[in-house]
């Protein structure tokens, strides 16, 4: 099953965000991260990925900093600020609303 593109996108915040609340992180790995959230279903790029950053550090939602890994390479880590955890919050509480009307209009029209 390939997930239609608008529902990739509209997702895109409330997972980076998520992922964030659970440590700071760089790109790949934040790109592993959905992938094993997801059991390989959602298949980002970077090109899907860092545009979502770079807003979401525009908008103060997440701060980055460069350091270096433990192999000596320098990685740019994203974290989670304190408005950034205040957009989750309310992410969670919109994405609630969608996924609740969708499995109560999924039960009337598509009974087991």
């Amino acid at each position: 099953m390939e997930l239609g593109k608008d529902l990739v996108a509209a997702s895109a915040t409330p997972l980076v965000l998520a992922i964030l609340a659970e440590g700071d992180s760089y790109g790949y790995a934040i790109i592993k991260r959905v992938a094993e959230l997801s059991s390989g279903q959602l298949h980002w790029t970077d090109g899907m990925l860092y545009p979502v950053l770079h807003r979401l550090e525009r908008q103060e939602l997440v701060a980055a900093n460069w350091h270096a890994s433990e192999s000596g390479r320098r990685r740019r880590y994203y974290r989670i600020t304190a408005l950034g955890r205040e957009q989750l919050a309310d992410q969670q509480q919109q994405w609630q609303v969608v996924d609740s009307t969708l499995r109560g209009i999924w039960l009337k029209a598509c009974p087991a």
